[in-house]
């Protein structure tokens, strides 16, 4: 009878120790088929997003007697005319720069004599081979997804036509439980909020950078202030890799409007600064605070998953760290799960 105790606490250990390897392995095989069907995933999840913060305005059309998927139709055709708008102002405004800087360096090589040292072109400096490596093979990335703009915009419309179809179905999947139904409604409902905080802390913090950026601009008399604003608010989507194109666009243009590599830097410098302070940071907060996910955990997901997807990652990793808190929230073997989420 002595023996048999120990016997059966050596199986339960066993038993325990089989599982968390089994979860462990499991795991693994996720991160792996999340990051070789990330050309795949990526779209799928920027759809539906693209969906989520979209929605409003077409049940508002709705109301207004639109056919939905008119409705549909017409808020995908605005938004893509919006983002054509603002491509084109930039490059009209970039071609203005390039015959600008083409007056001057033609200008300084009829006069060399007079040309100041100020002016002369700066020592390029060596890249390093990792950043180089890196900054390709995001490139490639978003050409890829870039690529797959028309699917995008294909599965925001058929879910946006489609409106409540697809919740009905997964709650028929839930089974004929009332109560299994109910937590399931309240799920998708939480899951539905935590996305709108996601989507409204994102504009909020963008806007405050296009806002940062034009005021900033404007108060060192750069030319075409405005348009520079809303470009790094809409470039600001992309983390990182967009405060770094505004950055240097806006350095370089500053160098060719003003001719001192001194206001290139300070153009520069402001452009990042804004990007840091109301965008970064003041992203971080927000979104721990509306997802109810504490900031150091949501920083080190944002980590895993820039790692995982690179700049999309750290685009999608937020959101998908609400929706895990609020499944784990609901699900009572998930509770411990949940609780390391949380705040």
């Amino acid at each position: 009878m002595d023996r048999a105790l120990p016997d059966a606490e050596t199986g339960t250990r066993h038993s325990r120790t089989t599982g968390v390897a089994v979860a462990l392995l499991a795991l693994l095989a996720l991160v792996a088929a999340l990051y070789l069907a990330r050309a795949f995933i990526i779209p799928l999840l920027i759809g539906i997003l693209a969906s989520y913060a979209l929605r409003p305005a077409v049940d508002w059309l709705g109301k207004c007697r639109v056919p939905r998927a008119v409705a549909a139709a017409l808020v995908l055709a605005a938004v893509v005319g919006g983002f054509s708008w603002i491509a084109f102002s930039l490059r009209d405004d970039a071609a203005a720069k390039g015959l600008q800087g083409a007056a001057t360096d033609a200008a300084g090589a009829a006069a060399p004599a007079r040309a100041s040292p100020a002016r002369a072109a700066a020592p390029t400096a060596p890249s390093s081979p990792w950043l180089h490596d890196y900054m390709l093979a995001q490139s490639g990335l978003v050409m890829a997804v870039a690529a797959q703009a028309p699917i995008v915009l294909l599965l925001a419309f058929f879910l946006l036509a489609a409106g409540d179809h697809f919740r009905r179905k997964l709650l028929q999947l839930v089974g004929p439980s009332l109560a299994a139904r109910k937590d399931a409604v309240r799920m998708l409902e939480e899951i539905d909020t935590q996305i709108q905080r996601y989507l409204f802390s994102t504009l909020l913090s963008h806007a405050l950078v296009g806002t940062g950026t034009w005021l900033a601009f404007e108060a060192l008399g750069v030319d075409q202030a405005p348009v520079w604003g809303v470009a790094a608010g809409v470039l600001h989507f992309v983390p990182y890799l967009g405060p770094i194109a505004i950055a240097l666009a806006s350095g370089l243009a500053a160098y060719v409007q003003f001719g001192s590599l001194l206001s290139a830097a300070a153009v520069a410098g402001a452009s990042i600064a804004v990007a840091v302070a109301a965008g970064f940071v003041l992203t971080t907060w927000l979104q721990s605070r509306f997802a109810r996910v504490n900031a150091a955990v949501l920083f080190i997901a944002l980590l895993f998953f820039g790692w995982l997807w690179g700049i999309w990652g750290l685009l999608l990793g937020a959101p998908l760290i609400a929706i895990a808190k609020v499944v784990c929230d609901r699900i009572e073997s998930l509770h411990p799960a949940g609780a390391l989420l949380g705040r």
